[in-house]
């Protein structure tokens, strides 16, 4: 059981006592710091939204309540996704949002995820006030002639399914050209409610559905790794697909799935729709440091600049606009197109996927060998109390400092000559330091990586 407080919301496990895990005394008390941190900004209302996990009505319930009693109009979407949230922010002139979603966590955790004014993640500084404010009990709520107004609207993901179908990046006569068969997995969650719905309104000629029910009863892990996604695997084959689309729960990560049954590969998304925009418009890219370094070689080549941010959405967001980016995003499927807005958009990488497929005449599989491939080994090295974790990073920088050295999030060591890549980061969370190794080989990524924890353990025994 948990509780995780953070400059960007708060999440934890359902149950047991207040302060150890998101029980409603903590998220009246979560919502009532977010509610009173809008308020000081001059802000009247607040758009809410949730995933379908079982909890989320409950949750969402205590938060519209909250807000209410703050004398706070609130907006219900209702069951929604993420990105759409982030969109409605903005259209309805809010001062903020909360998305109700833990994301790829399971079906026990639940999540205040908290969005400014713009519909965009809030900022460090902005994360610490609200909770300086929670820790402070700081707030006032209003009397019972100033209590805020609910309103449900339940249209938004349509709205944002139009915002798509009007973009000039996204042929919808190109993909109806094209008769595709796709199936979706939407574990369960809002995926089932807007990406059938999209893809009917792209011109897909039948859609093969699974898990698609919005009830909150994951079917698997819901992380779309390729150990979570054997299901849509063996219906792609089965009913000859030319496509499989997964989704998380709160649809702001997209993972596909190959006309042979193969994983396209999760860091790929952000890399195929990248190719298929910088085709079009010559730019700039941006992805976190832990992100494969294919985003970097199809950017260069068409004659752009690629720029590695630290690990987050709102780091990658703020490195975007600094870098006036055209496209951007996470390797674990999350693509950001600013055009749209400043967040992570499965529906909108559908789109742009879909596009650059249909026009490509390729199949998916043959789409993949068109970039360049690199295998990313994710491990972690558990700490025992006492070690200096700051200092072992420093020393792993100094051992190799000949190499190109980036220290903006961790460490990341980037082997230019073998166009390799490793990337330390300690845990906000956990006493554990993540490794992420990336090279052109599985194996030699494994090995790479071995060699990194290998020089943490002698500095630790040390």
């Amino acid at each position: 059981m948990a509780l995780i407080k953070s400059i960007s919301g708060f999440r934890g496990t359902l149950g047991g006592n207040p302060g150890d895990n998101l029980t409603p005394v903590d998220i009246v008390k979560f919502a009532a710091a977010f509610g009173t941190w809008v308020i000081s900004r001059k802000g009247k209302k607040i758009v809410i939204g949730r995933d379908a996990r079982i909890s989320g009505e409950m949750v969402s319930t205590l938060v519209c309540s909250t807000l209410q009693a703050l004398g706070l109009d609130v907006i219900d979407l209702g069951l929604s996704t993420t990105p759409t949230v982030e969109i409605a922010v903005p259209l309805e002139k809010a001062g903020g949002g909360i998305i109700l979603t833990a994301s790829h966590n399971p079906a026990q955790w639940n999540a205040l995820k908290l969005l400014n004014e713009k519909g965009e993640f809030i900022s460090a500084a902005d994360g610490a006030a609200v909770l300086h404010l929670a820790e402070a009990d700081n707030f006032s709520f209003a009397e019972v002639g100033k209590l805020g107004k609910y309103t449900h609207n339940d249209l938004y993901i349509k709205k944002h399914i139009d915002l798509i179908l009007k973009s000039k990046w996204v042929d919808v006569k190109a993909i109806k050209k094209a008769k595709l068969t796709i199936a979706v997995d939407a574990v369960n969650s809002t995926g089932g409610i807007s990406v059938p719905p999209l893809l009917k309104r792209l011109g897909v000629k039948k859609v093969v559905e699974l898990y698609c029910e919005p009830n909150g009863k994951f079917p698997h892990n819901p992380e779309p790794l390729p150990e979570n996604i054997k299901a849509i695997c063996s219906a792609v084959k089965k009913n000859k697909c030319d496509l499989g689309i997964v989704v998380d729960p709160d649809v702001d990560r997209l993972a596909l799935v190959q006309e042979d049954g193969k994983p396209f590969g999760e860091e790929y998304t952000l890399v195929a729709v990248a190719d298929y925009i910088l085709k079009k418009k010559k730019g700039n890219t941006v992805s976190n440091l832990s992100s494969t370094r294919a985003l970097r070689d199809v950017t260069e080549k068409a004659g752009g600049k690629y720029t590695a941010a630290s690990v987050g959405e709102v780091n990658v967001v703020q490195v975007m606009k600094e870098t006036k980016a055209i496209i951007g995003g996470e390797g674990n499927g999350g693509v950001i197109f600013p055009e749209l807005h400043y967040g992570r958009d499965a529906l909108m990488g559908i789109a742009l996927f879909l596009t650059h497929l249909a026009n490509s005449g390729m199949k998916a599989s043959a789409l993949r060998k068109t970039y360049p491939d690199y295998f990313i080994s994710k491990n972690k090295i558990e700490l025992t109390p006492g070690i200096n974790v700051d200092a072992v990073l420093e020393a792993v920088q100094k051992k190799y400092m000949h190499e190109k050295i980036n220290t903006a999030d961790g460490v990341k060591i980037d082997f230019e000559s073998t166009k390799e890549w490793v990337h330390l980061r300690k845990s906000n969370t956990e006493p554990i330091i993540r490794i992420y190794a990336e090279s052109r080989d599985a194996k030699m990524a494994d090995t790479l990586a071995k060699r990194i924890m290998d020089d943490i353990q002698r500095l630790i025994t040390k």
